[in-house]
Order: C-alpha cells, then sequence, then structure tokens
C-alpha cells in the first residue's frame, strides 16, 4: 500500500489537485502507521507524521475542518504510538494537543461516532501519561 500511495503522488501533484494530493498524504501515513505499528523502530512512524504533517498543509482547519480534524486526530495517534514505543511523554503531550484540537471541530459539527471515538483516544492517552 505504502508504494501505491508514493506512486499516486506522482499523478495526484499538490499542485493540480491539492486536496486529493492531502488525501493521498493522509492514507500514506495511515499506511506508515500501521506498518510503523508492527515494526521495533520507529522509522515508518515518523514518516507517517511526516505525511499527515504534509496532509494538513492543505487539509487546513480554515479550508475543511472536519478533514483536517480527521487527520489531526491520525496524526495524534501516529505521535501516540510513537510515545509507546520510545517511552516518550513528549510524544504523548503532542498527541493529546492534537486529539483535542479534533475534538474541538468534531464538537462543532456535532459528530457523535467521531467525538466518541476521540474521547476515547484522549482518555488512553491521558492514562498513559498519568502513569
Amino acid at each position: 500500500a505504502v508504494a501505491a500511495y508514493r506512486a499516486a503522488l506522482e499523478e495526484r501533484t499538490r499542485e493540480r489537485v491539492p486536496l486529493d494530493w492531502a488525501m493521498t498524504q493522509n492514507n500514506l501515513g495511515a499506511a506508515l502507521r500501521t506498518l510503523g505499528a508492527r515494526e521495533s523502530g520507529t522509522a515508518r512512524l515518523e514518516e507517517a507524521v511526516a505525511a499527515y504533517r504534509a496532509a494538513l498543509e492543505e487539509r487546513t482547519r480554515e479550508r475543511v475542518p472536519f478533514l483536517w480534524a480527521q487527520t489531526t486526530e491520525n496524526l495524534a495517534l501516529a505521535e501516540e504510538a510513537r510515545g509507546d514505543k520510545m517511552k516518550d511523554a513528549a510524544h504523548w503531550q503532542a498527541a493529546l494537543g492534537h486529539v483535542e484540537a479534533a475534538l474541538e471541530e468534531y464538537r462543532a459539527a456535532s459528530a457523535d461516532f467521531y467525538i466518541e471515538k476521540a474521547t476515547r483516544l484522549r482518555d488512553r492517552i491521558v492514562a498513559k501519561l498519568e502513569v
């Protein structure tokens, strides 16, 4: 999947189709995060974070608030995974900030499913920070 998304980025360029490019970056991030969770190192998780950050360059809060929130929540998941692997609270703190920001948009959209899902993520991260 990673290779397919990287190939798609050659067709779906930021200049030509910026929101499609951002969607592909988000999907690339998800694939990298899944692989990174299975591996012992953090290289793929770091790539996932970079892909999500790239997606957020076009999926801005002002332009597409709900898509911004989804990508921001994905970024939180990647940071949480980095924190888990590295036992580094700084990544959990970053994850917490991202998920709380996403929750603001989910609440504004009255998106109950997403609110519940992000709240569970927030609670899980808070529990890790309290240990």
